[in-house]
């Protein structure tokens, strides 16, 4: 077999025991669902009158404004388990036991990763069919929902990379689990829950220059049939930009980890 080959693999091996890992223990992979649907019921019932009345509708209004950010939210709040996993393995002597087995290097990682990006989207699953449950409509057409998957996929993909590199530099898993706070709570200062337009200056100016406005007003667009503008192309460029400076990151941090 080729190199390529053997990667694969041992990439698919590596995700295999990812995945086995998510069934043993579904408390992990539920909490990324758990949190979004807290948030949905918490601001819609709570608030959605109020923060409705506003925005000039109401509680139905506020819940399809809402919902596309609660998702995004909970695509961030998934990367938590990879860095504590990743930080488990590491401190527990698992990678050792690796190093002395004929497997690829980089399959430890890519397991991780896209096992965990798997776990995140069967978890946003849950939160979309909540959000319709309790009456979020969507005017997206098949292609919109498909193009919105894709979307959801990239950011999980790219916070994981990220992540993945936080759960290297942590040196206990309880420091793993709190790295990831700021990235999971940056859609709160951007346009998931209130538009960036109501905000003060300051707040105004770094809400619509962080990347999880654009990517939240992409999906928002995309489920509500509506134009996206340049939000796209914008949400797309920082994925592969989060993506490749994660992965760059991720793989320096194990290589150095893991020398002889």
């Amino acid at each position: 077999m080729s190199t390529l080959t053997y990667a694969v693999h041992d990439s698919m091996t590596m995700l295999r025991r990812n995945l086995r890992h998510a069934l043993r223990y579904p408390s992990v992979s539920l909490g990324a669902a758990m949190m979004p649907i807290l948030m949905l019921l918490l601001f819609v019932y709570a608030f959605g009158d109020s923060i409705g009345a506003g925005m000039g509708g109401g509680r139905d209004a506020y819940l399809e404004y809402l919902t596309p950010g609660v998702i995004v939210m909970g695509v961030a709040a998934g990367a938590m388990s990879t860095s504590i996993a990743v930080c488990s393995d590491m401190t527990q002597g698992i990678v050792n036991r690796f190093r002395t087995m004929n497997i690829t290097r980089s399959s430890f990682m890519t397991g991780h990763v896209v096992g965990s990006v798997v776990q995140t989207m069967v978890s946003m699953v849950l939160v979309v069919a909540f959000a319709l449950a309790i009456g979020f409509r969507s005017d997206a057409t098949p292609l919109e929902w498909l193009a919105a998957a894709g979307l959801l996929t990239a950011i999980a993909f790219a916070v994981t990379w990220l992540s993945a590199a936080l759960g290297l530099i942590s040196k206990t898993v309880e420091s793993a689990s709190n790295k990831p706070l700021l990235v999971q709570f940056l859609p709160f200062l951007g346009s998931a829950f209130v538009p960036a337009g109501s905000m003060s200056p300051g707040l105004r100016w770094f809400a619509e220059n962080q990347p999880f406005t654009p990517m939240t007003e992409t999906l928002r667009g995309l489920l509500s049939g509506s134009a996206i503008g340049d939000n796209g192309w914008i949400s797309l460029a920082w994925c592969a930009g989060i993506s490749l400076g994660g992965y760059l990151w991720s793989r320096s941090l194990f290589n150095s980890t893991t020398k002889h």
